[in-house]
């Protein structure tokens, strides 16, 4: 932006030169000199008030204008502007920002929080004749709208919280959220603030309550893990029950088999029995199928008992040590 002082420098030279080619005689040698001078002069001050009245803007920035003290009512975006040459101007940085904020947020049971907020706001460009007319610069901004208006709020919502314990329930840190944000952006925006959000980035309760939390967080714990070391003796002992019951089916299934093959062979003793009783010829049969087996080897010999019963029964001997008889 060319100051207005620059073209009125070279207006106040072009006219020195003019009355300067007026008042020299024509046959000075410097009236012409004075002449070209003077047109030269008259250009530069037209070009230099036009450059006066262009007025760029930086991007992210809006510009506010002043006439003689009186801030004129329209802003400025980014860009190239036509304007009058008298204004003085104001930059305003429009480009989201962030302030962070540690505060001591007392709770109803009279105990002290410490909290770590940051909120996410920006100039509106549309209010920023408003801005500089009511409050300033934006660093005036903040030092007098936003700071003590979000210690304020801190107070105000950590008040509405029983015990300092509960800023660690989720529920109460996102209804303290909702609450700052919701603040923040009413009482900001009239005063040509945007509020985009407010954040909780970190919460430290007293050191008396951090140890009780901590505490109540290891019996939690250990708790969990007593749970979870029943849940597997439970595991286990139906896992065991079930291999028992598995177990004890396959002996009832072993038992009841061995009983049928009992009865079996009791029955075919019995038959066998009413069978020799029936007929006695079966003895000598199985006598005779003895001996067919023992004849086999020659090594064999072959006594009888009672040789003079019409069915003498053998007797087995292996080697060469006699049996005497009577």
């Amino acid at each position: 932006m060319l100051s207005i002082t620059v073209p009125i420098f070279v207006l106040v030279l072009a006219i020195v030169l003019i009355a300067l080619y007026f008042t020299l005689p024509k046959s000075h040698e410097m009236r012409n000199m004075a002449g070209i001078g003077a047109g030269i002069a008259i250009v530069a001050t037209i070009v230099t008030f036009v450059m006066t009245m262009i007025i760029s803007i930086p991007a992210g920035h809006v510009g506010v204008a002043t006439l003689f003290g009186s801030v004129q009512q329209e802003s400025y975006p980014a860009g190239m502007h036509l304007a009058n040459p008298l204004y003085e101007w104001r930059l305003y940085d429009s480009r989201m920002k962030t302030h962070s904020e540690k505060a001591l947020v007392p709770s109803q049971d009279q105990l002290l929080t410490t909290f770590d907020v940051s909120v996410q706001y920006r100039l509106d460009p549309e209010q920023a004749p408003k801005v500089l007319q009511e409050t300033g610069n934006v660093i005036d901004v903040l030092n007098v709208h936003l700071i003590p208006k979000l210690r304020s709020v801190l107070r105000e919502q950590g008040k509405s919280v029983e015990n300092a314990e509960d800023f660690y329930l989720e529920d109460v840190q996102e209804r303290l959220q909702g609450a700052l944000s919701a603040s923040m952006q009413e009482f900001l925006y009239p005063r040509g603030v945007i509020v985009s959000s407010v954040l909780l980035r970190d919460i430290q309760l007293p050191k008396t309550i951090q140890v009780g939390v901590e505490a109540k967080k290891q019996r939690e714990q250990e708790a969990e893990r007593q749970k979870a070391e029943l849940r597997r003796f439970e595991t286990e002992q139906k896992q065991k029950i079930a291999q028992a019951t598995i177990e004890r089916e396959a002996a009832e299934q072993v038992a009841i088999q061995r009983k049928l093959l009992a009865d079996a062979k009791a029955y075919e003793i019995e038959k066998i029995n009413a069978a020799i009783a029936q007929n006695p010829a079966y003895i000598k049969l199985e006598a005779l199928k003895a001996l067919e087996a023992i004849s086999m080897n020659p090594a064999t010999k072959i006594y009888f008992l009672d040789g003079k019963s019409p069915s003498p029964l053998p007797l087995m001997h292996i080697g060469d040590t006699e049996i005497s008889t009577k």
